[in-house]
């Protein structure tokens, strides 16, 4: 697998500028038995680079998730309130690990002090652009809670903090549902021995 494909854009038509831009690609690419793909009309929504963190305290073993309304699973049977971790959008001055330390103080009231990557990953290539980096971000778990957000951009989270042990089983009941906590908690849960060790030995502070 050495060979890269190519492919060539023929025209480009906006078709929504919003929050999000959508547009409307004509394009042909190589195809794998040789030769070109015939005309190919593809809509790509816009939506910019995302970056998400699971806060870890390893002296307490927490982890912080939050929960929040989500427009996507209005109609999941068991509502549209869905169980995450910290996220927001990438700005274009700032690098992901700012923004997941940014992110943690408005949606939970949470201080990250270091971020280990996680990965990178393409969220919805068949629609969208969108890339989101993962972060596990150190963090103290002591007083955490309650509800936080920005009112004014409509925003109701309500911050849980639980046990390492607690965390995986809301992955592995399917209460955690949407890609990005999974992620993050599959990766968490295989390397979380090192981390927690490696953190823990670092630091007499805790």
């Amino acid at each position: 697998y050495d060979s890269v494909m190519k492919w060539k854009q023929i025209n480009k038509t906006p078709l929504y500028h919003g929050f999000f831009r959508l547009t409307a690609h004509e394009l042909s690419h190589e195809l794998f038995a040789g030769g070109d793909s015939p005309l190919l009309v593809r809509e790509l929504l816009d939506r910019g680079n995302a970056v998400g963190v699971l806060p870890y305290d390893p002296v307490r073993d927490e982890v912080v998730l939050i929960e929040q309304f989500r427009i996507g699973a209005k109609d999941d049977p068991e509502g549209p309130w869905l169980i995450e971790i910290i996220a927001g959008y990438q700005e274009l001055d700032e690098v992901p690990e700012e923004v997941a330390i940014r992110e943690a103080i408005e949606e939970a009231n949470c201080q990250v002090a270091s971020c280990i990557p996680i990965k990178t990953y393409y969220s919805s290539p068949g629609t969208s652009n969108e890339q989101i980096h993962l972060f596990l971000g150190r963090t103290s778990t002591e007083g955490l809670g309650g509800i936080h957000g920005h009112r004014e951009e409509g925003e109701d989270i309500r911050v849980h903090v639980l046990n390492s042990a607690s965390a995986f089983k809301w992955l592995d009941s399917g209460k955690i549902d949407s890609a990005m906590p999974i992620i993050a908690l599959q990766w968490f849960r295989e390397n979380r021995e090192r981390i927690r060790r490696q953190w823990l030995e670092g630091s007499t502070d805790g």
